[in-house]
């Protein structure tokens, strides 16, 4: 192989590899971040949870009688029967203070930065 054409080549894998490189950087999907809450013997673990805008929150239910995840005027999940879940998508700024609607002295609150 003459000089030129080795050095064309060389270029050639460097503008190859710098391309991949960015591509990879760019057009790879980032994964939606989850964050579970446990209720579990009356509480919500954590009692308080710090997500950003646009991350969800799942609830899982592992008392062996219904709860609620429930934020007056924001969110309120229902029952949650036991070994079920709910999830909430968080979409506003701020301290959410939620409670369980059957159990009013579980309270928690959603922190969304």
């Amino acid at each position: 192989m003459n000089p030129h054409t080795r050095i064309v080549v060389v270029v050639s894998l460097v503008a190859a590899v710098a391309l991949l490189s960015i591509s990879v950087g760019h057009g790879a999907a980032v994964k939606p971040v989850k964050h579970t809450v446990t209720i579990e013997a009356v509480a919500f673990q954590p009692d308080v949870v710090e997500v950003k805008r646009g991350e969800s929150v799942v609830w899982v239910n592992k008392d062996p009688f219904p709860h609620t995840v429930t934020a007056s005027g924001t969110f309120d999940s229902k029952e949650i029967k036991p070994g079920e879940s709910w999830s909430y998508k968080a979409q506003q700024s701020g301290d959410v203070p939620y409670i369980c609607s059957l159990h009013p002295t579980m309270k928690a609150t959603l922190r969304v930065k």
